[in-house]
């Protein structure tokens, strides 16, 4: 199946239901942006440290990919800030809601719909930032993303990106909730499509639930270097109880801040 075009459908769906990451950012947030106050996140919990960013807090002239962000929150936060922001997101709806913010704010922002393995829309070198909060998680292959960011990023350019620990895909979150006890079920790398149950599958698949994927670090930290970053900030985040019982167990993010090198 096409796993792009699945999730494309479910996130369009979960953005129209609403929930923490497709909800806009208040009018407040957005004003007090364009007075120099402003925080985002690339993992649930932890503010971006704001030596990350080219310049802080005025963000004049900095093209700006947001990769995988739509929704509302950080398109208009950087073009509140003075960036050039340019929207990438397979969901429409997400999408949407940037333009919206943006338009109701008197801002500008370009907003494209496609795959982030594929920006061939977008020009060798023509961004200085890439801004990309958790979502690798929905893609089956991460090879291919990181390559079309160091292409399309200037030599220097910073990619930032939010991860999962793929240590949450090892356990039986339903046991885990019954009982508290961890345990052990699924191999990693970790697939949907590979992995899961059939039956609860084909349920997903029904009620239009996105399909994810577990990354091994090699994958996604080694990745990065492969393709022709070096990885210049780490940090790890938590979650909260409500969403997980692992909450407490280990830290389930992490975020990196990569500088495009010449290959």
């Amino acid at each position: 199946m096409n796993v792009h075009d699945h999730n494309r459908r479910a996130w369009n769906l979960q953005s129209t239901e609403g929930c923490r990451w497709s909800t806009p950012f208040s009018d407040d947030e957005i004003a007090r942006a364009a007075a120099g106050d402003w925080s985002v996140r690339l993992t649930p919990n932890r503010a971006v440290p704001t030596k990350w960013f080219p310049a802080y807090p005025s963000l004049a002239g900095v093209r700006v990919l947001a990769l995988a962000c739509g929704g509302g929150q950080q398109v208009p936060i950087f073009a509140a800030a003075g960036a050039e922001v340019t929207s990438f997101d397979a969901s429409d709806v997400q999408v949407a809601k940037d333009a919206e913010v943006c338009a109701r704010h008197g801002l500008s922002a370009r907003t494209m719909i496609g795959d982030m393995a594929d920006l061939s829309a977008l020009a060798d070198g023509s961004f200085d930032m890439i801004f990309n909060p958790v979502s690798n998680v929905f893609a089956a292959d991460l090879a291919p993303i990181w390559r079309e960011c160091h292409r399309v990023l200037r030599p220097g350019g910073a990619l930032l990106c939010g991860f999962m620990n793929p240590a949450f895909f090892l356990f039986d979150h339903a046991w885990l909730e019954e009982s508290g006890e961890l345990c052990g079920v699924h191999p990693l790398p970790y697939s949907d499509l590979e992995h899961g149950d059939p039956e609860e599958l084909a349920a997903q698949l029904e009620a239009g639930l996105s399909l994810e994927f577990s990354h091994s670090w090699e994958a996604q930290l080694g990745g990065q270097i492969e393709a022709g970053f070096a990885v210049a900030g780490f940090f790890e985040d938590d979650w909260d109880e409500d969403s997980t019982r692992l909450q407490g167990w280990m830290k389930m993010y992490a975020a990196t801040r990569a500088v495009r090198m010449e290959l």
